[in-house]
């Protein structure tokens, strides 16, 4: 069982999210088979199937968050000298050389990750290109949509 790193938001997160799935959506779905099968046949009951197959996808959702939770290795970085050396959990502040664009991202775990959020995972081109720099340093990274230079602006551990 390999351990995967996780920040304390995000495994606090995946706690809510548990919760959530076995509290409040497991019993709804209960619910709705429950009145489903009330319909009668079985069979030709689009309801039921449909329930079922809810009831499948939330059972498969927990074990896997169950699954997470136990392998999680949770870093907290706030606990770590800052050293200026971009590490997982770190948020690193970054020039994009090529457009001037100023952007920071926090290095986070797979099931963590968000662009929208800022929130990067560590073994993603970009992730992986800034894992083990440190602040002042430019970094070229090959990503899909080409290759990007970035200068590394500041690295905090927050």
């Amino acid at each position: 069982m390999e351990k995967e790193p996780i920040t304390v938001n995000g495994l606090e997160k995946l706690k809510q999210e548990l919760i959530f799935l076995k509290e409040k959506k497991r019993p709804e779905i209960v619910a709705a088979i429950a009145e489903a099968r009330s319909h009668g046949d079985l069979k030709e009951n689009a309801e039921y199937h449909a329930a079922k197959e809810q009831q499948s996808h939330n059972e498969g959702r927990i074990q896997e968050v169950e699954d997470i939770i136990a392998r999680a290795n949770v870093i907290d970085v706030t606990k770590i000298s800052n050293d200026g050396k971009v590490i997982f959990g770190s948020s690193v502040f970054l020039q994009n050389l090529d457009t001037n664009e100023k952007i920071n991202y926090k290095i986070v775990g797979k099931d963590e990750a968000d662009l929208k959020q800022k929130l990067l995972y560590f073994k993603s081109p970009i992730g992986k290109g800034l894992i083990g720099k440190n602040k002042g340093d430019l970094v070229e990274v090959n990503t899909p949509a080409g290759v990007k230079n970035f200068e590394i602006i500041d690295v905090k551990y927050i």
